[in-house]
């Protein structure tokens, strides 16, 4: 029920409606023969005239038919419209269309209207589905992996063709007065890769970032949507830590290691190349300019951004791609069907009751729910009730 704070913006959005009303008449067979309006197509989203029409206002929804997912029959200046949304979109159905397009203009106009009224009300029902966690989740983890893949294979072919072009030089520039010494093709392409790995280092990052709360999720450890949302605004390690174990050996060690690379990266990156310990400063000595972050401070560290940006891509990128292959390990095998190779959303409701429990005890079992769930979302994609 519609909080009493919320009433005027629903009462605003009555009266912005207008002429506007439920249709009054019994048998509903006859309409549903009419066209679709040129008019019609400029209604706002159709789960907005929803919730205006039906979820607020309690006009009457036919319910489902065949490529139809619900029906509302209207009344405007003594004129019975269908406002469905079909396979085909949204629209404004009705007979001898062509002589009404001038009247739907009007009343589109006024549904328009109403919806900016009700805006608050749209929000408190979303407030609402999320307290209650009947959300489902986007999964994008297939093309944030995607990105990372591009950009890993985009280096590892670039050093290939630095090695390849080495002593290749590059042809001075026309008019150039000054002289700065041979300058190698092979010295710019490993330049360049080092820029791609690095990249694929933060395209990594953001990957993880996701797919570990849709892990989680599947793994039933996240069921409720503020959780989700306390996860995501919360830093890596936490997201981490809610897929893995740390007093697991193994599990540790990647995310000591991961870390170190995270922080060196971000820490260079995210700095304008400053970094956080004084990596940009070098100080006056007799023996010239010194680094100030030395390098017997560095410890055992193997990856860190000193002496100017000596990051070692290919040992960060070896260890990642070792973690990708625990990651998919385990437990934890049968979440990468669903999520890389589909892009069903993770429905928090089916986290809940036991169903992702169920699904993650083998590849084969996700196998089975994912031939279900990818029919049910066809069926309802192509609206086959």
């Amino acid at each position: 029920m519609l909080p009493a704070e919320l009433a005027p913006a629903r009462d605003a959005a009555r009266r912005a409606l207008g002429e506007v009303r439920p249709a009054q008449i019994t048998d509903y067979r006859s309409l549903y023969g009419g066209r679709r309006s040129n008019a019609g197509r400029a209604l706002p989203a159709y789960y907005l005239v929803y919730f205006l029409l039906v979820e607020l206002l309690d006009f009457q929804n036919l319910g489902q038919a065949d490529k139809v997912a619900w029906s509302v029959p209207v009344e405007y200046r003594g004129h019975v419209y269908l406002i469905e949304h079909r396979k085909m979109g949204l629209g404004v159905f009705a007979g001898d269309v062509e002589s009404k397009e001038d009247a739907i203009r009007d009343l589109v106009i006024r549904i328009q209207k109403a919806v900016k009224k009700a805006q608050p009300c749209f929000e408190w029902l979303a407030d609402q589905a999320l307290a209650r966690s009947t959300v489902n989740v986007r999964n994008n983890s297939s093309e944030l992996f995607d990105r990372y893949e591009f950009l890993a294979r985009s280096f590892k072919e670039k050093m290939v063709e630095a090695k390849a072009r080495s002593r290749e030089r590059i042809a001075n520039k026309e008019g150039e007065l000054r002289y700065v010494g041979p300058v190698y093709v092979g010295t710019q392409l490993r330049r360049e890769g080092r820029w791609l790995a690095l990249a694929a280092i933060d395209a990594f990052y953001s990957w993880t970032e996701h797919v570990f709360i849709h892990i989680a999720i599947l793994l039933g450890r996240i069921t409720t949507a503020g959780k989700i949302t306390e996860l995501a605004e919360g830093e890596w390690a936490e997201k981490y830590k809610a897929v893995f174990d740390l007093r697991e050996k193994e599990s540790k060690q990647y995310f000591d290691k991961l870390s170190e690379i995270r922080y060196e990266l971000r820490n260079f990156t995210a700095h304008g190349a400053f970094g956080k310990r004084g990596e940009a400063y070098h100080f006056h000595s007799g023996a010239g300019a010194v680094p100030v972050l030395l390098p017997h401070k560095a410890g055992s560290r193997k990856y860190r951004l000193g002496t100017g940006i000596a990051f070692r891509e290919e040992d960060a990128l070896d260890l990642i791609d070792s973690f990708i292959k625990y990651l998919w390990s385990g437990g934890r095998e049968p979440a990468r069907a669903y999520l890389h190779d589909t892009e069903l959303p993770v429905v928090l409701t089916l986290a809940s009751n036991g169903t992702y429990a169920g699904a993650m005890t083998s590849v084969e079992e996700m196998s089975e729910f994912i031939k279900h769930e990818q029919a049910a979302w066809d069926r309802a994609a192509d609206m086959d009730f």
